[in-house]
């Protein structure tokens, strides 16, 4: 009986794994856990991707989407302030028609002229087409006997000499609502400002508050 009970234990040990297998596996496996030392080079060149990409991704949206302006002078007055940052769509012109009455960001033709490119902010006033007659301080369209309305101005503009505009097709008529103190259509030497040069619609003031503008 003996010897058949030490044959079954040592048949059982026969088929048992050994157990110095054990300790080699749990090294391998913490050795898989390790985390990798810090390398100074990769973590760079990470950086640098990050920095790349989001500068690509911010130009993209500048020239496509957005147009960031600071407006220097007081042309627009009380719409907009001397020093105020505003953004303005360009998807607006792009897919879309301008309507008078728009605050536009676009290229002025006097400098363009010359070669240089100076960006203006600007509302829509003479639609292509349009006839535009100032007279006695205020703003006739296309022959009519009533002034339009413009709620948005500073202050009423002083009286000068009648002016007469007829707007080209494809073109615009801007004037600035501070019109007492406002560089625009009326004084330009080019007074109109063509379709393909209006860049963006300004739609709110972010800087140093913001808001909608209209």
């Amino acid at each position: 009986m003996l010897e058949q009970l030490q044959a079954g234990t040592i048949g059982i040990n026969q088929d048992m794994e050994p157990l110095t297998d054990a300790p080699e596996e749990e090294d391998s496996a913490e050795k898989k856990k390790e985390k990798e030392p810090f390398n100074l080079k990769k973590e760079l060149i990470s950086w640098i991707q990050v920095f790349v990409t989001a500068a690509l991704i911010a130009l993209f949206i500048n020239h496509f989407i957005i147009a960031n302006s600071q407006v220097p002078t007081g042309s627009m007055e009380t719409t907009i302030m001397p020093g105020d940052r505003v953004i303005g769509s360009r998807l607006s012109y792009r897919f879309g028609d301008p309507e008078r009455g728009d605050i536009a960001i676009f290229i002025y033709p006097d400098d363009e002229a010359l070669g240089i490119k100076t960006y203006y902010v600007k509302r829509i006033i003479g639609m292509p087409g349009d006839t535009v007659d100032i007279v006695d301080g205020k703003v006739y369209l296309n022959g009519s006997g009533e002034p339009i309305s413009e709620p948005y101005l500073r202050e009423p503009m002083e009286p000068e000499p009648p002016q007469h505009f007829e707007v080209p097709e494809d073109c615009y008529f801007m004037m600035g609502d501070n019109r007492n103190h406002s560089n625009d259509s009326r004084r330009w030497r080019n007074h109109f400002v063509k379709r393909e040069k209006l860049v963006a619609k300004v739609l709110f003031q972010y800087f140093p508050k913001v808001r909608v503008l209209h």
